[in-house]
């Protein structure tokens, strides 16, 4: 085990000692030589506690191998059930959204899905100044009006107590898509999917609420196709959603391991074919002239 300064620099401008963390030299070395990588990062990966599985993951992040069953999450599949059976009972779904990035990504990314599918929505997202956070009263009664059956709320709802009571009154079923800490009371929604849960032993707690979205859509899409749904509406890829995963995921300031490091790395390469019109205009009008980074994401 070594530890050393940092190609030769002692000490930052500001006078800290520039150190490497301890790694393991031959295992550094066995890192570089086996994924033709440099020698730095085989000694930074080494020193990160990374063997060579994990390394391959970590240098290729994969959706194949990092996305977990849905199914584990709480209510996930009672969520599931009863969002495809307003999809074939051709019921109008409202999607409640926080007026965040990550909020507005959720919305738009449930609504792409939705739509891609035959399936008719709307977005709802509250004016920060006059409603606040948060789903009201006030907006469940005019979604009611407009003949809304199903919400959902996506990055806000887990803490919603009164005002999804007086959905349930209005006859509207409400579904919770959060990520929000919860307390030990859950609102009375029809379900509440939230990997942060005091009960939920999920591993996808530093998600996004846009990440989490993704996972229901994979799994609504999965119910669809075991339904037949898809012998009549064409399949839509959800991989071409990546793009507002990764967009809202580092908005959040979610931290970019796990699941989360997949979702970015493949969402830029998404972003990077600029398909989406609403994210190429952004694009365009901040003056983006190089492939897009979470640094451009989040600044």
């Amino acid at each position: 085990m070594v530890s050393d300064s940092v190609f030769t620099a002692e000490s930052s401008v500001l006078g800290k000692s520039w150190q490497l963390r301890p790694y393991n030299e031959m295992h550094a070395l066995a890192l570089s030589q086996t994924f033709g990588i440099s020698d730095v990062l085989g000694r930074i990966l080494s020193s990160r506690g990374l063997d060579i599985e994990s390394t391959e993951s970590f240098l290729n992040p994969s959706l194949k191998t990092s996305l977990p069953d849905p199914s584990h999450l709480l209510d996930m599949d009672k969520a599931v059930d009863r969002i495809v059976k307003a999809i074939t009972n051709c019921e109008k779904i409202a999607i409640f959204g926080d007026y965040d990035v990550d909020g507005a990504t959720s919305s738009a990314l449930l609504y792409r899905f939705f739509k891609n599918i035959g399936t008719d929505s709307l977005v709802y997202i509250p004016d920060r100044v006059k409603e606040g956070y948060g789903p009201t009263a006030q907006a469940f009664a005019h979604l009611k009006q407009q003949g809304i059956s199903l919400v959902i709320t996506v990055d806000c709802g887990t803490t919603s107590y009164d005002s999804i009571a007086a959905a349930n009154k209005l006859g509207l079923e409400v579904i919770v898509v959060d990520h929000h800490v919860a307390e030990p009371k859950l609102p009375p929604a029809y379900a509440v999917i939230n990997p942060n849960r005091l009960d939920e032993n999920s591993p996808l707690k530093d998600l996004a609420a846009v990440g989490l979205c993704f996972v229901l859509a994979v799994a609504i899409s999965r119910q669809l196709r075991q339904d037949g749904w898809y012998e009549k509406v064409v399949e839509p890829d959800l991989r071409y959603c990546l793009d507002l995963v990764a967009l809202g995921t580092v908005c959040d300031v979610m931290p970019l391991t796990g699941l989360n490091r997949v979702f970015v790395a493949q969402g830029l390469k998404i972003m990077k074919q600029r398909r989406n019109q609403g994210l190429k205009t952004l694009s365009d009008v901040a003056g983006l002239s190089e492939p897009p980074s979470a640094y451009h994401l989040g600044f």
